[in-house]
């Protein structure tokens, strides 16, 4: 019963490391690379849900306490604010852009290794073996796949995120009137 409880605990440790067994040496790279994205990820989710809505009190308020709303530094000022939440919303998204297509990109570099093995087992058995080929046939496929899945789930939030900076920033420029 026991071993039963810690199989079923255990089974996500064990199907990630039969992965990463099938997959060669690249897919720690890429598991490390979707971390890496997934972490980005909830860190801007946390901050649009959390942190946002009070630094866009706090610029509502600092604008409203103005009494000049009109004159050339007014809304010099006023660009600064909408400038500095800007930058505040797309700070890490840089970063999120780089690891989208650095996934892809581990996932050909296992699939070329996955291919050299295939030849070097050409070369040493003197032949086509099934078995070689297979072992890198699966590491191939297995690294492609991880590197698309990992890309593929993050075109998303950075798609997400764009429009979401873009859209707080003109709704910012709404809410900061003249």
């Amino acid at each position: 019963m026991l071993t039963r409880l810690l199989e079923l605990i255990f089974a996500p440790l064990t199907a990630a490391s039969n992965l990463i067994d099938a997959g060669g040496w690249v897919l720690p790279w890429i598991f490390a690379t979707a971390l890496i994205m997934w972490t980005l990820i909830a860190e801007r989710w946390w901050y649009f849900r959390k942190l946002f809505p009070l630094l866009r009190r706090q610029l509502e308020q600092e604008w409203a306490a103005r009494d000049d709303h009109r004159s050339w530094s007014a809304r010099q000022i006023r660009a600064l604010l909408i400038s500095q939440a800007t930058v505040a919303m797309s700070a890490p998204l840089p970063l999120l852009r780089v690891t989208v297509p650095i996934a892809p990109l581990l996932g050909l570099l296992g699939t070329v290794t996955g291919m050299l093995e295939i030849f070097d087992g050409m070369m040493i058995h003197g032949a086509a073996d099934a078995r070689s080929m297979a072992y890198g046939v699966s590491h191939a496929m297995v690294a492609t796949m991880a590197g698309l899945v990992v890309s593929v789930s993050g075109l998303y939030f950075i798609n997400h995120f764009q429009h979401r900076v873009q859209r707080e920033t003109e709704l910012l420029g709404d809410l900061l009137v003249y």
